[in-house]
């Protein structure tokens, strides 16, 4: 029997408790002392791992500490950089420009909401959450790999496209616990609900969940 909009908000309900007892310290795994920070060292993050833009991003924010800075980077030098997180060219482009519209159009400062953050150079939604949940305590919902597959192993969602499964999160989720939320989930996705071989048996979610059910009954 499908699941009712009530039973999915009540069973969400449980797995924020519980995943808010198993992940009481979630948060993001960016290194930043201020949202320009956050931003650059998400942008960064693009397919490649937090702990590799940590140790890049250690040496950068000393040598780039504003947006005119990276407005001004010569971008042989700042692909230099930046190298170590792959795809350093492009990233290098999206940071100058990205940080002459700071400049230009944003007062020098890093923009407060969706609309005006997607408008810049290499910032997509999954960017613009990450910095409006942790750098401005907006509630935001990025998606993911780990979000994204545990959206769809717990029966979140059936989508695949990050856009519509951060819709169908934002509809069951209660919109305070959207930023912890999916720290939680990428924190269990780490942990315990891996890509291969899951760790069914040992997942405090298992009652709850549609996928990790099938093979070890309620």
């Amino acid at each position: 029997m499908k699941e009712t909009p009530a039973e999915k908000r009540k069973r969400v309900a449980e797995i924020i408790d519980i995943l808010q007892r198993e992940y009481p310290g979630a948060c993001t795994a960016l290194n930043f002392n201020n949202p320009l920070e956050l931003l650059v060292a998400t942008i960064l993050s693009a397919q490649c791992t937090d702990a590799r833009v940590n140790e890049v991003t250690a040496d950068l924010f000393r040598k780039y500490r504003t947006a005119r800075d990276y407005a001004a980077a010569d971008p042989a030098e700042l692909e230099n950089d930046i190298r170590p997180t792959g795809f350093f060219r492009n990233k290098a482009k999206n940071i100058i420009a990205c940080c002459r519209a700071i400049e230009e159009r944003c007062g020098s400062r890093v923009p407060q909401t969706m609309e005006e953050l997607t408008g810049l150079a290499g910032v997509g939604r999954k960017t613009a959450n990450v910095v409006l949940g942790n750098a401005f305590g907006v509630p935001a919902l990025p998606v993911d790999t780990h979000v994204s597959r545990l959206a769809g192993r717990l029966g979140l969602t059936e989508h695949r496209d990050p856009v519509k499964i951060e819709r169908d999160l934002m509809e069951v989720v209660p919109r305070e616990h959207w930023t912890e939320f999916s720290h939680r989930l990428i924190y269990h996705g780490r942990a315990v609900c891996r890509a291969r071989k899951p760790r069914c048996g040992e997942c405090a979610l298992r009652r709850l969940c549609p996928t990790g059910s099938m093979f070890f009954p309620r």
